[in-house]
């Protein structure tokens, strides 16, 4: 009743609900008036008394508190009395939306009233009847979730229209009701047009009953009988959880000397499960691998649904060990291998098959397994390692031109892990516009996927609301010309009005998405023939490119690649994948099915051609035709499931070409469609993992750097800070840099260099060393900080260094579409030198200001005018600047870049074979938080190797802070603020230590201790330099807390 609209919907939000004791206008009113009238009643009470009282007794005396705090209260209770009297019912709610959510059901979407009339809404009414005039009414619904403002109507007949109304309420009663827009809406659905029955449905029955028939015909067999023993064995062995793994007779393979092995890798977290001797458990399938591997391989991740029946399919394969047919002895190889790895580690369930086999030019083949142990029960008495230290730890016997299978596995770990959680992530509820894109080779066909979700086509989201109506659907199919859109813009009380928006946008975003500009658009269709279903709750449109390009052929230029943030899965693998997420009992039961009958019939036309007599001649074709007609019959149930054979076959036809044309949707004479902006969120968030081995690092390496030999050193001084709310830094998380790739040809000043963002942009402002001239300043390193900022032309673009101007770096030594993530803390683990070298870069940063008071370190701090200073201004939009020599800048190179997708690292290949030595390094913001007169939130950026010590890293904080305090002492010569600034002697940096704050937790890291070595939950937290807690400086200089 004050109207204090924070904490009242903070209240809301929490939970709260009106008062049920006065639920009428006149109650509330009578009962603040008596609150007012008992209010009054006891000042004047406590008014005399105190009067009363003499000047010595008033001070302090119980009455006068009382008074004070009855005072108090009139004034409340007159304010909520005030505010309740000139409250008013609110407005109507607006933007009120109707939809058909499913054929028995509406939903209604609204928003808060324009004016609440001095009152919070707390509830809203949803009102709906068969009548425009909404009389009678047939249901009321009342939204108390002020959260979500939206409303489901069930239990509706199909095919009826109803009429929908939106009111809202305050304390002072219900407002007037809205209509809804459109006024009314018919729960229907686009299947209620053709009768059409969903595609799962019946289909898991199916497959039940037909793998009843194939067990059926095994459960008299010598072989099913035989294969109850290993069962029971099985259970034994995962009984004893993996401690088969640490057995010192187990027999994991080392190397890889030409053949085809299995492997699996259990995670979690950024932990794998690893052998004794710190290697991943491998086992060899054969010595060789056959030309037909894909068909093995795609038998093969039909098996991983079968983990608990391998030793029944063994059984099942025994009578053809003898064979020669080589697919069988291929499989009962990979059986075999399944089975001894399963009793090695002690584990059953060995995960999913990652998409494709890893082979290298040494003959060798890699099948890998994926399983997550997140979700497992904890596992006692296993070996754990990180990831990147067992990437380090990994020595490599191959070159770097020809690595084996094991050390491309190494390499690309991360992108398998994030591919095996990503592949698991659902869409929300809604609908979306998907994008139908192939690419055929010699062997597959490929699917273009997202490589954030690779289990969905490329997308965006045209809606919530994934049902499409009848309405909706039979004005999208009856579409044929442009003039019928414009015509359905002016009808925005029409169903497809809102459908037609929503779908013209989500065609621009994903014409930007994936690259295609608005002159090759036209000739793009949508699917006609259904809206595809996944699940329940999501579903898709497809968006058609012309006939002839559905498939990118061998040899055309393919501009998806992993570099611009897609991938290309086999399509087979697609649609395991994709069924796996969205319908995870169909797709198990189809691949029990299909690996059974596909032994099954390898088995019968071996028999076929091994019969001698007529008997079992006849016996084998009786076996053999049993076993075509269960394929038949999955055959047919899996056809019906697949959706994208079924659109891609509509796609490729050419005559005639089908498909709603955008041409009728998008007036491309007046709206141009929007270019895909460099650094969205398409691209990749991810960088690439290391190489397995530093004696590898040295052959495939960066730009040259500076070198440990030179000494060199850069180090930016900011005056302002770059963090801003638009860039969602937080200080609390290490900030993490690429490399420095560029070289100096001489040993620069420390301090030559100063970053200022005054003027609103990142800006550098040079100033003179003795004796340093021919610097220059290069944009060379992507924007970490911050995705994109204005580019600065003109002037601003050059640099002044001792009178003469040297341009900026061309930025086309690293990747303008590939954002770097500054937040990404995989990178403290992503290096692979052992020792440390020469800290070479530094910056101060200070927090950012908006007045001079809070800017002590202004007053002491001068800058000369570009005016009268050979120093001049130099602008740029990266918030870390790098520096190098003009003569030893480097041509641009085309990088090559491998990715990873947790590593959060870039690595940029070239025939240096010196970068590894000079590229292997992180930056880390460190936070020093004691007494120095500078803003507590000031911080220093350090480059940092695996080997620096936390002592060390200490040490160069504190000689930085020394360095700005005597400057800004010098500059202010003298001055009433010299005390403010306080610097340490040499001897007194034993005092520091360095610690790492997480929430409320704090870790003291010992001297020698090497912060890339932290650990999670560690890797989010911020290091802060501080004076130990024992030591003599903690008395004399109290140390500062940030708040």
């Amino acid at each position: 009743m004050t109207n204090n609209v924070p904490m009242a919907k903070l209240l809301l939000r929490a939970g709260a609900k009106e008062s049920p004791h006065f639920m009428s206008l006149e109650g509330r009113a009578v009962h603040l008036a008596t609150l007012v009238q008992e209010a009054e009643q006891r000042v004047s009470e406590l008014q005399a008394q105190v009067r009363s009282e003499g000047p010595a007794e008033r001070d302090g005396s119980d009455r006068e508190r009382q008074l004070k705090a009855w005072e108090w209260r009139l004034r409340l209770f007159r304010r909520m009395q005030t505010g309740f009297e000139h409250a008013n019912p609110p407005d109507a709610p607006s933007v009120v939306r109707l939809s058909v959510s499913s054929s028995t059901s509406l939903r209604v979407d609204f928003q808060e009233p324009q004016c609440v009339n001095s009152a919070v809404v707390t509830k809203y009414k949803v009102s709906w009847s068969n009548a425009p005039s909404f009389s009678p009414l047939l249901c009321e619904l009342v939204v108390e979730d002020t959260n979500l403002l939206q409303g489901n109507i069930t239990g509706l007949t199909s095919g009826n229209h109803y009429y929908v109304q939106v009111s809202a309420y305050n304390m002072k009663g219900w407002g007037p009701p809205v209509i809804s827009t459109p006024a009314c809406a018919a729960p229907s659905s686009w299947r209620d047009i053709d009768g059409r029955a969903p595609r799962q449905r019946g289909q898991k029955e199916a497959l039940d009953q037909l793998l009843g028939q194939i067990k059926e015909a095994h459960r008299h067999c010598v072989c099913h009988e035989q294969c109850k023993a290993p069962t029971q064995g099985r259970k034994h062995s995962v009984s004893k959880s993996l401690r088969h793994l640490f057995q010192p007779n187990s027999k994991f393979v080392k190397s890889l000397k030409r053949g085809l092995y299995l492997t699996t890798i259990f995670y979690r977290d950024d932990n794998v499960l690893v052998t004794p001797e710190d290697q991943i458990p491998i086992v060899e399938v054969e010595d060789s691998y056959p030309s037909s591997l894909m068909q093995d391989f795609l038998w093969f991740t039909k098996v991983s649904y079968l983990w608990e029946e391998i030793p029944w399919l063994q059984q099942c394969l025994s009578p053809s060990q003898s064979s020669c047919s080589c697919t069988l002895q291929t499989r009962l190889k990979m059986l075999q291998a399944v089975s001894q790895l399963q009793g090695m580690l002690g584990a059953q369930d060995l995960g999913q098959v990652y998409f494709e086999p890893i082979k290298d030019k040494h003959g060798n083949a890699l099948l890998v397994l994926l399983k997550d142990m997140n979700t497992c029960p904890n596992l006692d008495g296993v070996r754990w390692t990180q990831l990147c230290k067992l990437q380090l730890q990994r020595k490599s016997v191959s070159s770097p031109e020809e690595p084996t299978a094991l050390d491309m596995l190494l390499i690309t770990l991360h992108e398998k892990l994030a591919y095996h959680r990503r592949g698991r992530k659902m869409l929300s509820p809604g609908l979306y516009l998907g994008y139908l894109k192939l690419c055929t080779s010699v062997e597959q066909i490929r699917v273009l996927v997202p490589q954030k979700l690779p289990n969905v086509l490329c997308h965006t989201k045209i809606r919530d609301n994934c049902t499409v109506s009848r309405e909706e659907w039979q004005w999208l199919q009856a579409l044929s010309s442009l003039e019928e859109t414009l015509e359905m813009d002016c009808e925005e009380q029409s169903a497809p009005h809102r459908l037609l928006q929503d779908l013209r946008s989500a065609i621009k975003d994903l014409m930007a998405h994936i690259n295609i500009p608005g002159n090759q658009a036209h000739s793009f269709r949508i699917y006609s023939q259904e809206v595809v279903e996944f699940g329940e709750n999501v579903s898709f449109l497809l968006l058609l490119p012309p006939s002839d390009e559905v498939c990118t052929a061998p040899g055309q230029n393919n501009p998806y690649s992993p570099r611009s943030g897609f991938l290309t899965l086999p399509l087979q693998i697609f649609e395991l994948v994709h069924f796996n997420a969205y319908c995870p009992s169909f797709i198990g039961q189809y691949c029990r099915v299909s690996a059974l009958l596909e032994l099954e019939s390898l088995m019968s036309q071996q028999a076929l051609r091994e019969a001698f007599s007529e008997a079992e001649l006849n016996a084998a074709k009786k076996k053999h035709q049993q076993v075509q007609e269960h394929i038949q019959q999955m055959e047919e149930v899996w056809r019906d499931a697949r959706w994208i054979m079924d659109a891609l076959q509509y796609a490729r036809y050419k005559q005639p070409t089908g498909g709603i044309s955008i041409n009728w949707i998008i007036d491309f004479s007046k709206e141009v469609l929007p270019e895909k902006p460099p650094s969205t969120s398409s691209q990749p968030d991810f960088m690439p993992s290391p190489m397995p081995s530093p004696e590898a690092c040295h052959k495939h390496s960066d730009f040259a750097g500076l070198s440990d030999e030179e000494g060199s050193s850069e180090v930016f001084l900011t005056t302002d800070s770059d963090y801003d709310s638009s860039r969602a830094q937080s200080p609390r998380e290490l900030d993490l840099l690429p490399p420095s790739p560029l070289s100096s040809s001489a040993p620069l000043d420390p301090r030559c260099f100063l970053h200022s963002d005054g003027s609103g942009s990142a800006g550098v402002l040079c100033l003179g060393g003795s004796g340093r001239g021919g610097g220059a300043l290069r944009d060379s390193t992507p924007d970490v900080l911050q995705a994109s900022e204005p580019q600065h032309r003109g002037d601003s673009e050059r640099c002044g260094v001792g009178g003469g101007g040297v341009r900026r770096g061309a930025p086309e030594l690293f990747d303008s579409d590939f954002i770097l993530p500054s937040r990404q803390i995989e990178l403290l683990h992503i290096t692979e030198k052992r020792q440390a070298f020469c800290v070479r870069t530094s910056s101060l940063e200070f927090p950012s200001s908006t007045s001079a008071h809070h800017q002590p370190y202004c007053h002491h701090t001068t800058f000369p005018s570009p005016s009268t200073s050979p120093w001049r201004r130099c602008h740029r939009p990266s918030s870390v600047d790098r520096c190098c020599s003009a003569e030893r800048c480097l041509p641009p190179l085309p990088p090559a870049r491998t990715l990873s997708e947790d590593s959060g690292t870039q690595r940029l290949s070239s025939p240096s074979p010196a970068a590894h030595r000079k590229g292997c390094h992180a930056t880390l913001r460190v936070y020093p938080q004691y007494r120095t007169g500078l803003p507590k939130e000031t911080s220093v950026k350090l480059c940092v190797t695996p080997g620096t010590s936390a002592q060390e890293m200490v040490q160069l904080v504190v000689q930085e802070m020394n360095v700005v305090c005597r400057r800004m002492l010098s500059s202010s010569g003298g001055g009433g603020d010299q005390e403010q600034c306080v610097y340490y002697s040499p001897e007194q940096l034993k005092h520091f230590g360095l610690v790492l704050v997480l929430d409320n937790r704090e870790k003291w890291l010992q001297d020698d201790f090497c912060p890339l070595e932290l650990q999670s939950p560690w890797l989010r937290g911020k290091l802060c330099v501080r004076i130990k807690e024992y030591s003599p400086l903690a008395l004399k200089h109290t140390r500062a807390t940030t708040v």
